[in-house]
């Protein structure tokens, strides 16, 4: 049998929650002396316990499996503090608003870290009405390139998939949008602060540390 959940993490669990293998075992129907061979690693549980062992741990079956317990910080739903995650197999991207247990592929994926963009990965935005208008100065190459967009505003996850051969660019609406993410497929994941005061310019701007000195005076003047 497949080791899908170990006995190191069912007494992590028991005793964290307070309870002897004698009470964890009634709550179950099944003898204290089978919950000491699981946590010895001389037996598993049944799989058709595994609902009611993350039932009585109050957690979910997946977090049972991965020996990963969930707390969401993000229970106000601010998509500020959104998590991607991206598939070394096939590429799928995953959006989540708050911590997950995902997999794809039988790969267990870590959420991505988000770095500034940098002279790499520039990033041009421009006001077109109602809309940003969004380049990347970046290759679009078969084995290197930008794979996704999105725009966040605090209620909103704007997403645009990119492909090999087509343009790194993407249009938006405006709706409160604070922040640029985007993916490199090598480099990984960067951001962007959309800044009050230049995210209205009508052309993109280029220049790093000039960018940056704009974002702090911006940030002066309009906080």
């Amino acid at each position: 049998m497949n080791q899908y959940v170990t006995g190191a993490v069912i007494k992590e669990l028991r005793e964290k929650n307070g309870m002897t293998q004698l009470e964890f075992s009634e709550k179950l129907r099944v003898s204290d002396k089978t919950v000491s061979k699981w946590e010895t690693g001389k037996g598993y549980p049944d799989i058709t316990l595994l609902e009611p062992i993350a039932k009585v741990f109050r957690i979910s079956v997946t977090e049972l499996i991965s020996g990963n317990p969930i707390v969401n910080a993000n229970v106000s739903a601010n998509m500020m503090r959104s998590k991607f995650y991206v598939c070394p197999v096939c590429g799928n991207v995953i959006h989540s608003m708050g911590e997950s247990v995902i997999t794809c592929h039988g790969v267990q994926l870590t959420p991505l870290e988000a770095e500034p963009s940098d002279e790499n990965h520039m990033i041009f935005i421009e006001r077109v009405e109602n809309e940003y208008y969004v380049r990347i100065d970046h290759p679009m190459e078969k084995e290197h390139y930008i794979s996704f967009i999105a725009a966040a505003s605090l209620d909103e996850m704007q997403m645009i998939k990119l492909y090999p051969e087509g343009n790194a660019e993407a249009r938006f609406k405006i709706r409160g949008v604070r922040k640029i993410f985007f993916y490199c497929n090598r480099e990984g994941l960067y951001v962007i602060d959309v800044v009050r005061g230049i995210d209205d310019k009508e052309s993109g701007y280029d220049h790093t540390e000039e960018r940056r000195q704009l974002e702090e005076a911006a940030k002066k003047l309009f906080g």
